[in-house]
């Protein structure tokens, strides 16, 4: 439950007081820390988002940098958390309450919390339920925001999944990394690059005379997922950049690579661990059906009787396929006699799976309902196939396209952030914003 807390603490931060502060004249003393296009963001949202992190961490608060550092971390996370929010409004990405609704109770079901003790959570650490249904509305309208850009922006053709597979491209299984980037600006000087080339320098040195990954990231990375502890999840090979993938292919679980230089800065990875892939064993069957709908004119007690008078014909005797040309009222098979082809149990839904799976080959099974009627089936076969190809053809689509999606996201940021008006005014931190870091 702790664990748990702690991630609804930190998101519950990172929501605005109530719809997003404006700038006016009589703001409170409460202290404008930036200003973002219209709108501000206050000190008491970044103490809130501050307070979130080490609550976290109370544990391990050795892992938390200094306090300027961390309020400069969480900081960033709001402006482009606000920026993100602002470019999907503006775009008409909505989220409707009913929505905001589902998606609440279906976090409390993924924590085994109903909405009453996921608001007592909440509401325990003396936070808003408000301040969370804002915070869940606007994280889903960010998500929303990415497959937006992403839809319109990436796209994978068949010609680059064969040339992937046929340059061997594709690894099985996957990987769970950590990253820690030393992030450089666009078109940095010389004097920049060698400045983060040190700094990498270090934080490599620190880790490898016994400083915790996670604490380093926390501490030193420019990446959006520092406040994680830089863990990047579990990820299939080629879902992470291909100079990560070959960074971590000779080190051992807990090893960390030397520094990398990539577009947007130095990286350090960590391998946490790794996991190969099973081949991809299928079982498929092979049948054919008869249905006989109900509707407004046929009752379900007619349909039932029209089937068990058939059923009882194919067992005295009369073929199958015949019956099915001339009773059967599923459109795409009636005319090949019934014939469903081979097909995963669950291809034709679970009342013809649990059906299916339980019949010898050659076995008429007694008349069962679906939503759309009264079937009988007979078993023809079954076989186990292996899927590996097919898997490792969705696997170069999907991973071709992860890789664009971050990438193109990536570039969407820096553009967001690029044309908007940031004012920071953090003691420390003043005199602009970074461009966000991706992991690319």
């Amino acid at each position: 439950m702790k664990t748990l807390l702690a991630a609804l603490l930190f998101a519950t931060a990172l929501a605005a007081p109530s719809a997003h502060a404006q700038i006016l004249p009589s703001e409170p003393l409460d202290g404008i820390i930036a200003v973002v296009d219209e709108e501000v963001i206050l000190r008491s949202e970044l103490d809130r988002a501050v307070r979130a992190i080490q609550i976290q961490y109370a544990s391990n608060p050795q892992q938390l940098p200094p306090r300027a550092e961390l309020e400069r971390q969480v900081l960033d996370r709001l402006i482009m958390l606000r920026l993100q929010v602002a470019r999907a409004d503006g775009t008409g990405v909505k989220m409707s309450d009913a929505e905001v609704d589902q998606t609440i109770a279906q976090i409390g079901r993924q924590n085994n919390l109903d909405i009453g003790q996921l608001r007592a959570a909440i509401e325990q650490q003396g936070l808003s339920w408000e301040q969370f249904r804002t915070n869940v509305r606007e994280e889903s309208i960010v998500q929303r925001l990415r497959q937006r850009v992403v839809q319109t922006r990436v796209q994978v053709s068949d010609t680059e999944i064969e040339l992937l597979l046929r340059n061997g491209g594709v690894q099985r299984g996957q990987l769970r990394l950590g990253h820690i980037l030393v992030a450089l600006p666009d078109g940095a000087s010389s004097a920049q690059i060698e400045a983060a080339q040190a700094k990498a320098d270090d934080v490599s040195r620190q880790i490898t005379q016994g400083m915790d990954f996670a604490a380093a990231a926390i501490r030193y990375s420019d990446a959006q997922n520092a406040l994680d502890g830089g863990d990047l999840g579990w990820r299939g090979y080629d879902e992470v950049p291909p100079a990560f993938a070959d960074a971590v292919e000779n080190l051992q679980n807990g090893q960390t690579s030397p520094p990398l230089r990539g577009p947007n800065g130095f990286h350090l990875i960590k391998l946490i661990d790794k996991r190969s892939a099973a081949q991809q064993l299928v079982t498929e069957y092979h049948a054919r059906h008869i249905l006989i709908k109900t509707s407004e004119i046929v009752s379900r007690d007619e349909a039932s009787a029209k089937i068990a008078e058939i059923r009882r014909r194919i067992l005295a005797g009369e073929d199958f396929a015949k019956l099915a040309r001339e009773f059967s009222e599923d459109g795409a098979t009636g005319n090949l006699g019934g014939d469903m082809g081979w097909f995963q149990a669950g291809g034709y839904g679970t009342a013809v799976a649990g059906i299916v799976g339980a019949l010898a080959d050659d076995q008429v099974s007694e008349p069962f309902e679906t939503d759309i009627g009264w079937h009988v089936l007979q078993r023809l076969g079954v076989r186990t196939q292996d899927r590996s190809a097919e898997l490792e053809r969705d696997q170069a689509r999907q991973m071709l396209g992860t890789r664009k999606a971050d990438e193109e996201y990536d570039n969407f940021l820096r553009q967001v952030r690029a044309e908007a008006y940031i004012e920071i005014r953090l003691p420390g931190a003043e005199g602009g914003a970074r461009n966000p870091a991706g992991t690319g």
